[in-house]
């Protein structure tokens, strides 16, 4: 149960960092744009080249996953921001069926395992699997759907790191850890186990108060029997309502403002060893039992470095993306068929003169 997590519209919509700088708040008008006669031929062809096919209709699914992933954090793209929208879809469609063309077979490998675990981090973020089955319907995206678009992208990301090659000083790694103390400080925290007794039924919806009553008086049951000593990680893998800790013994580790006010309250209240009331949030009734409390901490070098260094290592390899991608564009004959889709070239400076420089 995280229920601040990043729902999963945020986490699968495929090029949803493009719609960031792009949006303005969920208050603004956004009225359809006008039909043009291309939006008439969802299959036609609007980029093209060696290995690259990219129609109209599978641009136009990741530019809706997109707008419904705004809507889900509050936000609407400004009607006059689609058309460059457009453009960065289709640019990354095309840079994606380049890069998986280009896979070996251990890329591809590399890509399935980590692609399984972003999908499992997604589902577990999700709280339970009626918000994940809500969040997919939200996008019209099912199951098989995030998969295959999870292991394309994670293919080609082996692909990128395979090609482009970046290796990280430790010297580096250091200075980073160094000068960014702050971006290491663990703020108190608390290990929490807990069970969750949904109120909401198969279809995601409340239920009524007779049928709360019902789930409330089972709440008030595995509280006596956690009190009177039942295995609480038991109690979890039988009767917990949340997959994204059920089979891990209902736990999570969690600092203040991660979960739900009411369930954050009684977590941080409780001594450790001991079990709550029923304590009831959005998503039902929760039994929560407390196996510590642990102290502000800073995080040991030795500890953060293996991030620090991923982190070094991916911002190296997206200053090489630009221009590596538009190489292999060029070797592929990459065209863009909508004139409407084509970016408008850069103008020179103002005082650049009338001599060319390449």
């Amino acid at each position: 149960m995280k229920p601040n997590s990043a729902p999963v519209v945020l986490l699968l919509a495929a090029g949803l960092t493009l719609a960031a700088p792009l949006a303005g708040r969920a208050n603004e008008t956004n009225p359809a744009p006008a039909a043009k006669p291309l939006d008439l031929f969802a299959d036609q062809i609007v980029a093209q080249g060696r290995g690259v096919k990219v129609t109209r209709a599978q641009l136009d699914e990741q530019v809706v996953n997109l707008k419904a992933a705004a809507v889900a954090r509050g936000q609407m793209i400004a009607p006059d921001r689609m058309k460059a929208l457009e453009q960065q879809v289709l640019g990354r469609l095309i840079g994606m069926q380049i890069l998986n063309a280009r896979a070996t077979e251990a890329d591809r490998t590399n890509g399935l395992a980590v692609a399984e675990k972003r999908f499992a981090l997604i589902r577990e973020n999700a709280g339970s699997e009626e918000n994940f089955a809500r969040q997919l319907k939200t996008v019209s995206m099912t199951v098989e759907e995030l998969r295959r678009k999870l292991v394309e992208e994670a293919v080609a990301d082996a692909v990128l790191e395979r090609e482009l090659r970046f290796e990280v000083a430790d010297a580096d790694v250091k200075k980073f850890y160094d000068e960014n103390p702050s971006e290491f400080e663990q703020p108190e925290r608390v290990r929490a186990a807990h069970v969750l007794v949904s109120t909401r039924g198969e279809d995601g919806k409340e239920l009524n108060a007779e049928k709360k009553a019902e789930r409330r008086k089972r709440a008030e049951d595995i509280v006596k029997r956690a009190r009177d000593g039942a295995d609480f990680a038991e109690l979890a893998r039988e009767y917990s309502d949340d997959p994204g800790s059920r089979n891990k013994g209902g736990e999570y580790t969690f600092p203040r403002g991660q979960m739900v006010p009411e369930f954050e309250a009684a977590a941080f209240a409780l001594e450790p060893g001991k079990v709550s009331d029923v304590v009831a949030t959005q998503f039902g009734f929760h039994i929560i039992k407390l196996h510590e409390k642990l102290p502000a901490s800073k995080v040991g070098f030795a500890e953060a470095e293996p991030a620090i260094r991923q982190a070094l290592k991916t911002r190296g390899l997206q200053r090489q993306i630009p221009a590596f991608m538009d190489k292999l564009e060029k070797e592929a004959g990459v065209e863009i068929l909508d004139p409407e889709l084509k970016p408008k070239a850069t103008p020179p400076p103002a005082d650049a003169g009338t001599e060319k420089k390449y």
